[in-house]
């Protein structure tokens, strides 16, 4: 085995970074092979604040894509789970819904029937109702408060 990273010769491996961060990438290197050559840059203020946000915003939607993926697997690990009953915790608790995490497997879900006067930190015993894979749902229901 040729030593360096991972088993690769040194010499010939050039890394590449992922796909979402190549153009940002290849931004920064032109305005740095502009400061290091004394040229100036080819990017006004204005265009390098429309790339940032186009950049930022695409950065936004990967993670989005990313988040749903992660609660879709959950989703789908606790599909077979219909009915089972977990030690859980809140960790939100909000007009918009409560939250609990399970902790074997650690998984957040909503907590849809028995929220009052469930607080975040809140420990009780949850009771897995329904999942749905495809929008990462894992919704829960309260079976008892734990003291």
């Amino acid at each position: 085995m040729v030593p360096g990273h991972f088993g690769l010769a040194v010499k010939d491996y050039t890394h590449s970074t992922a796909p979402n961060r190549r153009f940002p990438d290849l931004i920064t290197q032109r305005i740095l092979k502009a400061a290091l050559g004394g040229t100036p840059i080819s990017y006004s203020r204005e265009e390098l604040a429309g790339l940032a946000r186009h950049c930022t915003e695409k950065e936004d939607d990967a993670n989005k894509v990313e988040r749903l993926v992660a609660k879709s697997a959950a989703a789908m690990l606790l599909a077979s789970r219909i009915g089972d009953q977990f030690d859980a915790i809140c960790t939100g608790a909000a007009d918009k819904g409560t939250w609990v995490r399970i902790f074997n497997p650690p998984i957040e879900g909503r907590l849809l029937h028995g929220h009052e006067g469930v607080d975040v930190g809140s420990r009780l015993k949850v009771q897995l109702v329904s999942t749905d894979v495809e929008k990462g749902f894992i919704d829960f229901k309260k079976v008892r408060s734990d003291p």
